[in-house]
């Protein structure tokens, strides 16, 4: 067997526990794959936090804006009645409240100003830049800098579990959402403080983590065995989307960079740039096309080069 496996183009659900940071987990896995280069992580977790942490390698780090942009749901435990530096359990404590007299109807009545299109302020604990320097080298040397609030995206909010002064949550949210700060807030707004204690990332696009893979499967076997059986195709990541197979002329034309026309009957139904999957006709990704209706043809948006049949193409 060729155990060769520099050419791998695909992802992993990794399920990442508490202690690594993100990159620490990337690190592993380069040093599993024995690859140098063409592996990234498709959204940061704290090192506090476990769960879904998706993997991209190679062709497949193209596709990474499909994970960044898609909704994460996350399994929160808010420790109310205590506010921290950090903002979560590993600073100091900065303040104490009381939670004690706190109803589970108190708690629902301020989690509605959290839902929806919200400002939120990143926390200082946090790799966000600021200066071309990140917050949290700053905030280790002493400093505390403005941070500008922006706009997230928090889709739903629910308590699990309500037994002060823990508070369970299940949040599903946008890109660029600190958990952190969601449970810092709401604390703030409860008038008793409160700190992220525990977080779980249960969703993160397609991937879940009843499905994910935990680091030590993924070092089973040699060269990279272990690894290589739990790589999904790129493609796995745009299911969301149509798909369709063209000729081996329109092939060669989406390759070099030129438009093409396909049937007519799949434009009938395309929306103006509404991109597809597009296969060889044996079965291979070939690339995301976008449908220029004044042109009655498809834009190639971005092309690869698999060698091996997608178990996703469409049925001939």
């Amino acid at each position: 067997m060729d155990r060769n496996i520099t050419s791998i183009n695909g992802f992993i659900n990794l399920y990442k526990h508490s202690g690594p940071t993100s990159m620490d987990m990337v690190r592993q896995i380069k040093k599993v794959a024995s690859l140098k280069k063409g592996v990234g992580h498709g959204g940061t977790l704290d090192p506090l936090a476990e769960g879904v942490l998706p993997i991209c390698f190679g062709q497949a780090t193209r596709l990474m804006v499909y994970l960044v942009d898609t909704e994460r749901v996350y399994r929160m435990e808010v420790h109310l009645g205590v506010t921290t530096t950090t903002y979560d359990g590993e600073g100091e404590v900065a303040k104490r409240g009381d939670a004690s007299g706190l109803s589970r109807g108190d708690v629902e009545e301020a989690m509605k100003s959290f839902k929806g299109l919200i400002q939120q302020t990143p926390p200082m604990y946090s790799a966000l830049k600021v200066g071309g320097k990140r917050l949290y080298k700053l905030a280790r040397a002493g400093v505390e800098v403005e941070r500008e609030p922006r706009q997230v995206e928090i889709s739903k909010i629910d308590i699990l579990d309500y037994t002060p002064p823990s508070l369970l949550l299940q949040v599903g949210s946008g890109r660029g959402a600190y958990m952190r700060s969601l449970g810092h807030d709401l604390g703030e707004a409860l008038g008793c403080g409160g700190y992220l204690k525990s977080l779980v990332r249960l969703k993160a696009g397609p991937f879940s983590a009843e499905e994910a893979v935990p680091m030590s499967t993924l070092q089973e076997g040699d060269g990279g065995d272990g690894l290589r059986s739990h790589v999904l195709p790129p493609d796995y990541v745009l299911l969301h989307l149509k798909s369709m197979s063209v000729s081996k002329a329109a092939e060669r034309f989406l390759r070099i960079g030129q438009s093409v026309s396909v049937s007519p009957e799949i434009g009938a139904y395309a929306g103006y740039m509404e991109r597809y999957r597009a296969y060889t006709e044996d079965g291979r990704f070939l690339a995301l096309v976008s449908f220029d209706k004044t042109t009655n043809q498809w834009r190639p948006y971005k092309v690869f080069n698999m060698d091996i049949p997608s178990p996703y193409a469409p049925s001939p």
